[in-house]
């Protein structure tokens, strides 16, 4: 059994919109009651270990006494604020990443997490799902979700849509084996090159969307100034109290639209590297990439836009969990000298610039193709690599 994620969007009505929104509220005020606490005790006594997740939850009944409205909500959501805090924590002193901050209301992505207790999530039948505290819910899912449910996650976009993502048990699915291997080159103006000459190209979602985009951003920076100016003079009269940016509804509205169309893109480009992908672990037995650092590309500003629209993480990452789910082998190299070394015969050629595609090797006059010729050594490195484990 294997622990996978299912995303579905779900359509509350309006009581589940105000106990889900107020459920936000209640874990966003325990993680920062929590952290204001920790952050209080390492100050007072800098020799104090932060307070473990067993003993924040201790801590849970006291402020459900000082807060009444902490009963309302789900009970395992604030457990689960305790724990993401502890492991906040141990990764700060551990892996020294950022410190914990405190949440604001205004941040547009807003979530949740229950736990599976006493079989209050199920699903009811292909259209509907039952949701601790909220009921039955309509929801939308491209594929059929499994009996054992361990958690639920209920999120707000930025678009103001809602989605509750399922953590499940799901049996293994192995696919069938091929016998076939393949190196994968990112590139910018192919998605990804394989070693068998076939290339996916590139598609830019962003500019399919641009002109759209670019509207709604121009008329929530012409409302925004609008808006402000209205403050402003409000202010300077002071017979009245100035409204709030939040309370222009024009404002909100703007928001909303430019942020429906940038999780338009991110979905339309998630989808299309979720087709890639499978097909590639379906097809293939081992598959070899590149250990990019797309930190380091993003420098070049003539190609940071184009590089960020690849999403080569992302590719990494959905390789990574569906060669594990589906039993294939996924091998990652060092990419270095791959576009130089001629695959025929090894010879270096030394750098060529990004405007050459194709290149003839002085050692055996083969006639390369910039990409099918790295992946081709990408695959030489991987299975080599493979070997000397």
């Amino acid at each position: 059994m294997t622990l996978k994620g299912i995303k579905l969007r779900i359509y509350p009505n309006e009581f589940q919109i105000q106990h889900i929104e107020m459920n936000f509220g209640c874990v966003r005020k325990v993680w920062n009651l929590m952290l204001a606490m920790q952050k209080d005790r390492y100050e007072n006594n800098p020799d104090c270990k932060f307070v473990s997740n067993f003993d924040m939850n201790i801590l849970l009944p006291l402020l459900k006494k000082e807060y009444p409205y902490l009963k309302q909500v789900e009970s395992t959501s604030l457990q689960c604020v305790n724990k993401d805090l502890s492991e906040a924590f141990k990764k700060f002193f551990e892996e020294h990443t950022g410190y914990p901050r405190f949440k604001s209301r205004k941040y547009p992505r807003q979530s949740y997490q229950s736990k599976y207790v006493n079989h209050n999530i199920k699903q009811i039948n292909d259209s509907y799902i039952k949701l601790p505290k909220l009921g039955e819910m309509k929801f939308k899912c491209g594929r059929d979700i499994p009996e054992v449910i361990k958690s639920v996650t209920i999120r707000r976009s930025p678009a103001g849509k809602y989605y509750a993502v399922l953590t499940v048990e799901d049996e293994n699915q192995v696919f069938d084996k091929t016998q076939a291997q393949v190196g994968l080159d990112m590139g910018v103006a192919d998605l990804i090159i394989t070693s068998d000459a076939i290339k996916f190209p590139t598609i830019r979602f962003d500019k399919i969307l641009a002109k759209k985009k670019l509207s709604w951003e121009r008329k929530l920076a012409r409302r925004r100034f609008l808006a402000i100016k209205d403050r402003a003079k409000t202010k300077k009269i002071g017979l009245i109290e100035p409204k709030l940016l939040e309370d222009y509804k024009n404002v909100q509205k703007a928001k909303r639209m430019v942020a429906k169309y940038s999780e338009k893109i991110a979905n339309q480009r998630k989808d299309y590297i979720h087709k890639i992908t499978t097909q590639l672990v379906k097809d293939y037995d081992v598959i070899t990439i590149e250990d990019l650092k797309s930190s380091n590309m993003l420098k070049n500003h003539n190609l940071a836009r184009a590089i960020a629209n690849q999403s080569w993480r992302m590719i990494r990452t959905m390789l990574e969990y569906k060669c594990t789910w589906y039993g294939k082998k996924l091998v990652v190299v060092n990419p270095f000298k791959t576009s130089q070394h001629c695959a025929e015969c090894g010879y270096d050629d030394g750098k060529h610039e990004l405007n050459i595609r194709q290149w003839i090797c002085p050692n055996c006059n083969s006639n390369n193709d910039r990409d099918i010729n790295a992946s081709k050594n990408i695959l030489k490195k991987g299975l080599e690599q493979a070997l000397v484990k």
